[in-house]
């Protein structure tokens, strides 16, 4: 269990003892990052942050890989994807405790704290500068850059052919023995993506939508995914399913996807995201 969810390794290596070595490596790589990156835990780097707002703080490498990535997507995205959106996923994840959907007035001020374009980013002295109030939420995107470093820390103890897979966010290397690559199942996907997904090697994929965490309040079912543009959950049966060529890309737009939606989503991706196959679909429940 990392990142308060099931992770799954698997490998092959010529030996046992070097497998179960670098699995604990990549476990622990894992845990490493899900410290510095989660917003639930209090002395996370993440939550650092918050305490010094308007000040230029020196983070980790990984911590500043994230934000800039993230931002990144943001400016590409319109701001569909946005790190800063943690105010207004706190404000949904009470909701979804009490079933009762959040006040008007608390989303408004929880909006007026959310905007990328606030994010101070230094590369020469590797510093981020936050407005105050605003939080970072790296929801989406910092699963999918955990388990592709967990998977670059496999490639370091010398373990190419590895899967790795987290709630939902798949990361691969080389293909198995005897195979073209790893077969990834998706029922619901259409023919064409089955077909890509049949023998994926050196790639990530990465499905969001509605389905697994949700609230129902008074009949409207509301998804755990925030639109930063408006403070709304998503009501939406949108799910998203990506294949790039690394994790944090491949999290971050499935997040992005489910919120642009059907008509906007896999147009504006394909102009501002090479080398990406994204596949949009509206799902409804029987």
């Amino acid at each position: 269990m990392h990142m308060a969810m099931p992770v799954r390794v698997v490998l092959y290596a010529d030996a046992e003892s070097t497998a179960r070595s670098a699995a604990r490596a990549a476990f622990a790589r894992i845990a490493a990052l899900d410290n510095t990156m989660s917003d639930y835990r209090p002395q996370s780097e993440v939550r650092r942050l918050e305490s010094r707002p308007g000040e230029w703080q020196p983070v980790s490498a990984e911590l500043f890989a994230v934000v800039s990535r993230a931002i990144q997507v943001a400016r590409l995205t319109g701001g569909a994807f946005d790190p800063t959106v943690g105010p207004l996923v706190a404000l949904w994840r009470e909701a979804r405790r009490s079933r009762r959907h959040p006040q008007r007035d608390r989303l408004d001020s929880a909006r007026m704290l959310v905007g990328w374009t606030r994010i101070g980013l230094d590369s020469a002295r590797r510093a981020l500068k936050f407005g105050r109030g605003m939080r970072l939420d790296l929801g989406g995107i910092a699963k999918g850059y955990i388990i592709q470093e967990a998977l670059e820390t496999l490639r370091s103890k010398g373990i190419a052919r590895a899967l790795i897979e987290a709630g939902g966010d798949i990361v691969v290397g080389d293909a198995p023995p005897g195979s073209a690559g790893w077969r990834i199942d998706a029922p619901d996907a259409s023919p064409s993506l089955k077909a890509v997904l049949a023998t994926v090697t050196n790639s990530a994929v990465a499905t969001s939508g509605p389905r697994a965490q949700f609230v129902v309040i008074d009949g409207v079912r509301y998804s755990h995914v925030v639109d930063p543009r408006t403070g709304q959950a998503l009501t939406t049966g949108v799910t998203a399913r990506v294949v790039a060529q690394d994790g944090a890309t491949a999290d971050a737009l499935a997040t992005a996807l489910t919120v642009l939606g059907l008509k906007k989503g896999p147009a504006l991706v394909s102009r501002s995201f090479s080398g990406v196959r994204v596949e949009v679909r509206e799902v409804h429940d029987e």
